[in-house]
């Protein structure tokens, strides 16, 4: 049985989350102006994809989550989850989304199946129609089913988190910073289940620092900084916008005092008394032009090895 049983009449073409112009200001001191937080944030999260939601600290992400999840209120513009507009059916909005939130929130007193129970009865579940066991058994803590969840590990409450996001067959799940402070064993039974659930139609927003996991998982990437959308592609697309590449060369002697310089190289760096790492424009030289550059300098070169951009490459281009 799909984890996602929620059923909504919508068009093929109508996104899991449609953000419309939203913004958001927080209130200020006395007399004074309070941050503006959210400043006309407007896109639309596809159905069945795994999403992601990046930008530094303070742009702007656990605002608009928060937003969607009934917890802040919005100070401008609108949002529809599944189609169900946030304002004008707000329950249907939230019964269409489960927040897994950045921190352990679990009675310790309970046991996982007690703690799966109640949040079903938060949410009006019948008693006959709650997936229980079901969920446990999809987050693999069966048998963990009856300790009190304060004897779980990290790992466990992290996954029952999860499951209980889950206990009203939401289409749409939002993981704010999963992974933050995991190990990496965890992480990647994390990445497994989320996995896992998007296979079963479930539609996924993430929010990571992690951004080597938002580019192997994502894909589609919106980027916020400063409470402004500055970035909204698809996550190959968004990759290369990066324009500048690396080449790693190992040299047969010892660098000299000055490193190269050329009009088509953007950027030397010494890495070692050998080795040098040359950042230019794919645009307007290639591998081989740098390596003719050096050698013309010079430097007699006995390794060489080339590096594309990434995400981070790219993440810190726009918001620095």
């Amino acid at each position: 049985m799909p984890l996602c049983a929620m059923a909504h009449a919508m068009t093929d073409n109508t996104p899991a989350i449609r953000i419309k112009d939203l913004q958001k200001r927080y209130a200020g001191a006395k007399g004074e102006e309070g941050k503006l937080a959210l400043k006309g944030v407007s896109f639309d999260v596809p159905r069945g994809q795994i999403f992601g939601l990046l930008g530094p600290n303070g742009a702007g992400k656990s605002t608009l989550i928060n937003i969607l999840a009934g917890l802040v209120n919005k100070t401008g513009g609108g949002a529809e989850i599944w189609g169900f507009d946030i304002d004008q059916d707000h329950r249907n909005a939230k019964r269409s989304i489960g927040i897994v939130p950045q921190e352990i929130v679990i009675d310790p007193f309970f046991t996982p199946y007690e703690v799966l129970e109640n949040q079903a009865g938060f949410y009006g579940v019948p008693k006959a129609e709650r997936r229980s066991e079901e969920l446990l058994a999809a987050v693999r803590l069966a048998d963990k089913r009856d300790a009190y969840a304060r004897t779980l590990s990290g790992g466990m409450k992290r996954r029952l988190l999860v499951a209980k996001a889950m206990v009203h067959s939401p289409p749409v799940l939002v993981l704010d910073e999963p992974t933050a402070g995991v190990d990496v064993d965890l992480r990647r039974q994390l990445w497994e289940l989320v996995s896992e659930l998007n296979a079963q139609g479930v539609t996924i927003v993430l929010t990571t620092h992690y951004l080597e996991e938002a580019e192997e998982l994502c894909d589609q990437i919106a980027i916020i900084n400063h409470g402004e959308l500055i970035a909204n592609k698809p996550t190959r697309e968004l990759v290369d916008m990066a324009r500048e590449k690396i080449v790693a060369v190992t040299l047969s002697e010892d660098l000299p005092a000055e490193l190269p310089h050329h009009e088509a190289l953007v950027k030397c760096e010494r890495m070692g008394d050998r080795s040098l790492e040359v950042t230019y424009n794919k645009d307007t030289a290639s591998a081989g032009q740098v390596l003719a550059i050096l050698q013309g300098q010079g430097l007699t070169i006995d390794d060489v090895t080339t590096r594309e951009a990434d995400l981070e490459d790219v993440f810190v281009q726009l918001t620095s």
